[in-house]
This record gives C-alpha cells, sequence and structure tokens, in this order.
C-alpha cells in the first residue's frame, strides 16, 4: 500500500512538472524559436525538461520521498540533486526518442509531441528515485 500512496504522491508531483515542462516548451518553441525547427526540437525541450527536472526534485524531496531524507540540509538537498538530474537527463534521452519521432512522422505540436514522450519515460523516472535516489536505508 505504501508503494501505491508513493507512486500517487510521484505522480502528482509528475503532473506539476508536466505544467512547467509544457509551459517553458509552448513559450519558447511557440513565441522565441517560431522559425527555427532545429531549436523547438533540442533547445526548448532540453530548456523546458531542466526547469521540470528542478521542479519535480523539490516536490521529490520534500513531499513524496521526505519520509527517507533523513538529513535535511542545504549541502543534503544538493548532493541528492546531482544523482537526480544525472537520472532525470537519462529519462530525457529516453523521452527524446519518441518526442522527434512522434514530430517527424506524425507533425503534431511540439507540446502534445513531449505530452507522449512524457508518458514513455515517466515509469523509468519512478523506478530510479524509488531505487536509487531515495532508496529506502535499512
Amino acid at each position: 500500500m505504501d508503494k501505491i500512496l508513493r507512486y500517487l504522491k510521484f505522480m502528482l508531483s509528475t503532473l506539476a512538472g508536466t505544467a512547467v515542462d509544457c509551459a517553458v516548451m509552448w513559450l519558447l518553441a511557440e513565441k522565441l524559436f517560431t522559425e527555427n525547427e532545429m531549436a523547438q526540437l533540442f533547445i526548448a525541450p532540453s530548456v523546458s525538461f531542466e526547469c521540470a527536472v528542478f521542479t519535480n526534485y523539490v516536490l521529490a524531496y520534500f513531499f513524496v520521498w521526505k519520509d527517507r531524507v533523513k538529513d535535511r540540509s542545504l549541502r543534503n538537498f544538493f548532493l541528492r540533486f546531482f544523482p537526480y538530474n544525472v537520472s532525470c537527463i537519462a529519462a530525457f534521452l529516453i523521452k527524446m526518442i519518441p518526442f522527434v519521432l512522434i514530430r517527424h512522422f506524425a507533425g503534431l505540436n511540439v507540446v502534445v509531441c513531449n505530452l507522449l514522450a512524457l508518458a514513455v519515460s515517466g515509469l523509468f523516472n519512478f523506478i530510479m528515485n524509488e531505487w536509487v535516489i531515495f532508496r529506502k536505508k535499512s
């Protein structure tokens, strides 16, 4: 039951990150890089992703896995952020494959492509958080 509740908290926090990701993606792709498809395909999702990573990390640290963080210090916060960001970069690379393929073959809006690709990488992200970043200490 604990894992189900944690997964539901993770999904809620992921929605916040997804909102940040999509808002930044929209702003960059639709307002800033309107005439540059390469920037829409690579710069916009990279920047929007890092904004979402920080949002998700704050929620993971203080909400989802708060019971597994015993030492609440600024040092601990940033020590955990590095491996969290590395695991998210792996999830980002996993996300980019369907993102580019969907955009190329279906020609959908970048925000729609981003949402579909995030669905693919979300499970990987939860597993990394549960078993690596915020693993239960015995």
